[in-house]
């Protein structure tokens, strides 16, 4: 039912969006350097939450929009295609703020992450608000998404939990993996900047590729 195709973009998609930062990486990131890493993962499972919200809502039938007015689908399409090419800017422009902000010798920088301890049902919720607020995942589940969808190929909703399901893992993973390991990243960083440009370089081009794609598929 769902094309290998289609299952590689939305992954390619998902990639791009958690290594670009934005409010979730911010967040996440800053709790792990400042609470510790189970502060991190608690805050990860609110933003699970707020990924599994945004998936029910999608396949309960906000994709089915798209599919029955083909003008709406059109206009989110380039409206998609434009946001990746913002967030592909977002990563390579000069001047770009860092994710993990830490001193010239690796510590963290108090100045940037001025965060007080908070409780773990803070954390969770926090988490769940900053993900559900985030404009980077209402734009994948409004935009970005239905593109991937194929009615011909049957249920819309039953694909849009497949390909859904597929970006929510690929965000928690990604984003659980920089939990666990954002003081060592944040370390190494710090002396090697030339590995920061690199990886800003890359995921740049990948969502700009990936914005010319879709901009230039049929509608």
């Amino acid at each position: 039912m769902i094309t290998p195709a289609a299952e590689a973009g939305i992954a390619l998609v998902a990639l791009g969006l958690v290594l670009t930062p934005g409010p979730n990486m911010l967040y996440l990131v800053s709790r792990s350097l400042t609470q510790g890493r189970r502060a991190g993962l608690i805050s990860l499972t609110g933003t699970a939450a707020g990924f599994l919200v945004y998936l029910c809502a999608a396949a309960a039938g906000l994709v089915t929009v798209f599919v029955a007015v083909p003008a709406a689908y059109t206009v989110v399409r380039l409206a998609g295609a434009v946001y990746l090419v913002h967030l592909a800017w977002q990563a390579v422009r000069p001047g770009g703020r860092p994710v993990f902000a830490v001193a010239a010798d690796g510590a963290v920088d108090p100045e940037r992450l001025p965060l007080a301890a908070d409780p773990p049902r803070r954390l969770f919720t926090m988490g769940l608000v900053t993900n559900l607020l985030n404009p980077k995942i209402a734009v994948l589940y409004v935009s970005l998404l239905p593109q991937f969808i194929d009615p011909d190929r049957g249920s819309v909703a039953l694909q849009t939990l497949v390909l859904g399901g597929t970006q929510a893992t690929i965000a928690l993973l990604g984003n659980g993996i920089i939990v666990v390991f954002a003081g060592s990243v944040a370390a190494f960083l710090a002396t090697r900047p030339a590995w920061l440009r690199a990886q800003r370089w890359f995921m740049g081009g990948v969502l700009g590729a990936l914005a010319v794609k879709i901009a230039a598929s049929p509608g």
